[in-house]
């Protein structure tokens, strides 16, 4: 086996994409879902966008395992934001899982964090993931994914301004990061911000932000409150279209804000995987990003 840099093409791009898609599926590599039909040509350009950000932004950090033969057979990619680690992506094709590859790519994203003080992981319930970034020595916190459609009577209005954000709350955006996760995201939300509709909240009790697609799945949501997270988020789930089904995911026990958002909006519960923590405490109010953290 043979482990090489990921190269910002869309050649390798479309190399890792197709590994996410056939090992777990394209829409949650990291959540152990079972791969559908064909990908939507839109779909799989923005999933080949995301991998080359990654790239470009961290190449020593990017990393596809081949065989004797050449042939690709896993990748991984992670991301360093001001000394916050981050595991974006970890795929083993099917055929070449049980065999090592995935300790070996987890292994050189991980010395890429070499010096790293904290470390984030999101994690599906696969034993063997678990098993393994256990043993790298991160702290597993089980998880719920919250899913339906907005109940908007139940709901309820917004408790105070929430607004859509625009590339000029980039300043806030990252402080309210280095507040929680120890370190911005920086360039990441350029592209959150390209795919996604941004919700912020700033007053004199704090600020606060949620990203949210048009397929209604919040995508990373940080605050500095309970009360001012709930406010984006309330805000995010009414701003959808109506009817619409929303998804949350990787909502941890820390985060009860969310779940108590979530029931009055008459989402349903269900257990999903682990959030990995290393170095740190579980930030709250944050509900990561897969590939952003």
């Amino acid at each position: 086996m043979l482990l090489r840099p990921v190269r910002d093409t869309e050649e390798d791009a479309e190399t890792v994409r197709r590994l996410a898609e056939a090992a777990f599926g394209e829409s949650h590599a990291l959540k152990g879902e079972a791969p559908g039909g064909p990908v939507p040509a839109a779909r799989a350009a923005r999933s080949r966008e995301k991998i080359r950000h990654l790239t470009r932004h961290d190449p020593a950090g990017s990393w596809i395992a081949e065989d004797g033969s050449g042939q690709a057979v896993g990748a991984a990619q992670s991301s360093l934001r001001e000394g916050t680690w981050g595991l974006g992506l970890l795929v083993v094709a099917p055929g070449a899982q049980g065999k090592g590859v995935g300790r070996a790519l987890l292994q050189r994203t991980l010395e890429y964090g070499r010096g790293c003080l904290r470390g984030i992981i999101c994690c599906s319930r696969h034993p063997a993931a678990a098993r393994v970034y256990r043993q790298a020595g991160f702290a597993l916190h089980p998880t719920i994914r919250m899913r339906g459609i907005v109940d908007r009577d139940r709901l309820g209005p917004v408790d105070g301004p929430a607004v859509e954000g625009t590339p000029r709350d980039q300043d806030l955006l990252d402080s309210v990061d280095r507040r929680l996760r120890g370190g911005a995201h920086g360039p990441d939300h350029a592209y959150l911000m390209r795919h996604n509709r941004l919700v912020v909240a700033d007053d004199l009790a704090g600020s606060g932000y949620c990203y949210i697609g048009a397929d209604g799945k919040v995508a990373l949501l940080a605050a500095t409150s309970r009360r001012l997270a709930s406010r984006v988020l309330r805000a995010a789930l009414l701003g959808g279209e109506e009817g619409g089904v929303v998804e949350v995911h990787d909502v941890t026990a820390e985060q009860q804000w969310a779940v108590d958002v979530g029931l009055a909006a008459g989402l349903e519960l269900h257990s999903e995987g682990f959030v990995c923590f290393r170095g740190m405490r579980p930030p709250t109010p944050y509900i990561p990003s897969g590939a952003f953290l």
